[in-house]
């Protein structure tokens, strides 16, 4: 699985669960928009990320870390985040 339809997976999967329909991001983005996503067939800035987790009260981090957990076929979070905290670390003491 390619990231763009992990990211369509990861969507789908965070609005369901938090039990809010595409029409419930009608402020943010049309529901027809939200499909495109969550069918795969368009890519979302950063904006737009941070916009449809704002909507689902999720940081945009995770949502695009839900999405490399589908796309990489893991179950295993504390591990993918052990690793951006330390990759995180050795930039920020550049």
């Amino acid at each position: 699985m390619d990231i763009k339809d992990a990211f369509a997976a990861a969507l789908k999967q965070a609005r369901t669960s938090k039990r809010l329909t595409q029409e419930d991001f009608s402020n943010v983005s049309s529901r027809t928009y939200v499909s495109t996503l969550e069918r795969g067939l368009k890519n979302p800035t950063l904006d737009k990320i941070e916009d449809l987790a704002s909507v689902m009260r999720l940081h945009p981090l995770t949502l695009i870390t839900l999405a490399y957990l589908i796309e990489r076929n893991e179950l295993d979070s504390v591990a993918l985040l052990s690793l951006v905290a330390k990759e995180l670390d050795q930039l920020v003491s550049l």
